[in-house]
């Protein structure tokens, strides 16, 4: 399968920036073979479910030969498909099959770390320090009078140190687990395979990638490495503002991004890339230009709290970013790495998350109703705003969390490189419900890899199919009006800083439109105009609290 080269006809260029993407994480979606893991032809026969669902395009999580030791984003070979996932024909089938039904598809690309198993780093185990094959990694000797303490204080963002030891006493760096060995981009030869990695899925037909750990791959490597000091995670604010930190958001990393532009603009329409990139707001917009990658995602809607003014500022300042950058803002409640919003906004204010996952036996109180009712007005809210929607598996089916997963049936690394402080993201992967009843509620025949709660069939696509105020009708009703009412990417504000501290949120859109939002408990005036969809019943002059609302305000 080819993809048509610049010269050879135009295509639409520019529908990622109002579009709404459907995160799969494939081996939690769909299992076609029984065998209890989610594949690509089972993401193939579901496509039908989210081309009805309403949404632009489909982004898979990593389905690449993996030992799994962080779900899959330990990549042993970049251009090849997991044989328990399916093939490279099933991969062109699926992206046919996308197409057909007028989807895009998108994929991860991994290009921080690779696998422990990857054939380069194998051959880098086998050679000696100092030799090329080593080059393509970072390796250093260590400290002390035999070399036996890491080169470095720095650490793992799973836990521990961030350097192994080899059996010759040499280390070697890795930002994540210790089967994913961190790159060194300083390299001629990681720089051309990842091209060829690109320009491999893009004469498949993907329409564009979305770039895990962006912010990661520049290092500065020069003798001596510095020290960090005390330093237990790395989080966006602490970050310096100059571009100085040994190896998250180095100003290198941009050329990189260029370099990936050239690549994409190849194509016909130029393929397109969103960056996970975990900075600070005020670096963001580069990562966005069009001149990189042309997207980067804003966690900070999804981590703020459900207060109408610390929402209205995360939507000015995103919107400001994404001018700046010649981009669109990008929005996003829950993916394959975070509590799903639906549980997250039934916990207690104040309360910690990581304590609430831990917790055996009685946990803090989760108002699963009250949780449900408050992301279905956030994600109405986020649908509004212009820019791209990026929505992650069930979450149309308003999934809860599973926070009760055993010890025993913890997959993720988080768990044990923390050593049990920290619970990981098992919760939110587990396999999708698609039936009432059956083996793993018709995810497969064959049970499931993460046990599936019990009731989970309740909230399946069978049981809220064509049955108004459940969460899967809202989502298709709202995607359906998205797609006929969004013009621009114009927003304009209803009402004052004061508006917002009675717990609304109101603005304008282009076409005679209009989003309110009551984040209060108590009614709120409706404003005039025709409902044309809410979060939760509406009576003719009150928005109910928690409660998102689209109105028509003239015509338009």
């Amino acid at each position: 399968m080819t993809a048509q080269r610049l010269g050879a006809g135009h295509g639409a260029t520019d529908w990622w920036r109002q579009a709404v993407v459907y995160q799969v994480y494939p081996r939690s979606f769909a299992d076609s073979d029984g065998d209890g893991i989610g594949d690509l032809p089972g993401v193939t026969s579901r496509l039908g479910h989210l081309a009805g669902l309403g949404v632009d395009a489909v982004w898979l999580s990593p389905f690449y030969p993996s030992e799994l030791a962080d779900g899959g984003y330990d990549v042993a070979d970049y251009r090849a498909v997991d044989p328990r996932l399916g093939t490279l024909d099933d991969f062109d089938a699926l992206v046919a099959e996308a197409h057909r039904l007028g989807l895009k598809v998108m994929v991860d690309i991994v290009p921080n770390h690779s696998s422990d198993r990857h054939v380069w780093f194998r051959e880098a185990l086998r050679a000696a320090p100092g030799s090329a094959a080593r080059e393509r990694y970072v390796f250093r000797a260590g400290r002390g009078e035999h070399g036996e303490q890491p080169p470095t204080d720095w650490v793992s963002c799973f836990g521990g140190p961030a350097w192994t030891r080899l059996p010759d006493g040499w280390w070697y760096l890795h930002l994540f687990a210790p089967q994913q060995p961190d790159f060194n981009w300083d390299n001629p030869e990681v720089r051309e395979d990842f091209r060829t990695t690109l320009r491999f899925w893009a004469d498949r037909g993907v329409d564009g990638f979305r770039v895990d750990v962006a912010h990661g791959l520049a290092k500065d490597l020069a003798a001596p490495l510095r020290d960090l000091g005390t330093v237990e995670s790395y989080q966006p604010e602490d970050l310096p503002e100059d571009g100085s930190h040994p190896f998250w958001d180095r100003d290198e990393v941009h050329d990189i991004f260029r370099d990936w532009r050239r690549v994409f603009d190849e194509y016909d329409p130029p393929r397109i890339a969103v960056a996970e990139a975990w900075v600070r707001n005020s670096r963001r917009a580069a990562y966005a230009t069009p001149q990189e990658l042309g997207q980067a995602f804003n966690f900070d809607f999804l981590k703020a709290s459900l207060h109408a003014e610390e929402l209205r500022s995360a939507i000015d300042t995103a919107l400001a970013d994404a001018r700046a950058a010649g981009a669109t803002a990008t929005w996003v409640l829950s993916n394959h790495d975070v509590i799903r919003h639906a549980s997250r906004h039934g916990l207690p204010d104040g309360c910690d998350e990581e304590a609430w996952l831990l917790a055996d036996g009685e946990k803090p109180p989760l108002d699963r109703q009250f949780g449900l009712r408050r992301a279905l007005a956030a994600t109405l809210l986020m649908l509004a705003l212009p820019g791209s929607g990026y929505l992650y598996q069930g979450e149309e089916l308003g999934l809860p969390e599973v926070a009760d997963l055993a010890r025993e049936d913890l997959r993720d690394p988080v768990w044990t490189r923390s050593g049990g402080r920290l619970k990981g993201r098992d919760g939110c992967r587990v396999p999708l419900p698609w039936q009432r009843g059956g083996s793993s509620y018709g995810f497969g025949s064959g049970g499931s890899w993460l046990p599936q709660p019990p009731g989970w069939g309740e909230l399946s696509v069978s049981a809220q199919q064509g049955v108004p105020g459940t969460p899967l009708e809202l989502y298709r009703t709202a995607l359906r009006l998205r797609r006929r009412l969004v013009a621009d990417e114009a927003l304009e504000w209803v009402g004052d800083s004061r508006t917002a501290a009675d717990g609304v949120l109101h603005f304008r859109r282009t076409g005679g439109w209009s989003c309110v939002t009551n984040l209060s408990d108590e009614p709120r005036p409706l404003p005039p105009g025709e409902l044309l969809v809410s979060s939760a019943p509406v009576s003719a002059a009150q928005l109910p609290p928690w409660t998102t609302a689209w109105l028509r305000t003239r015509a338009g």
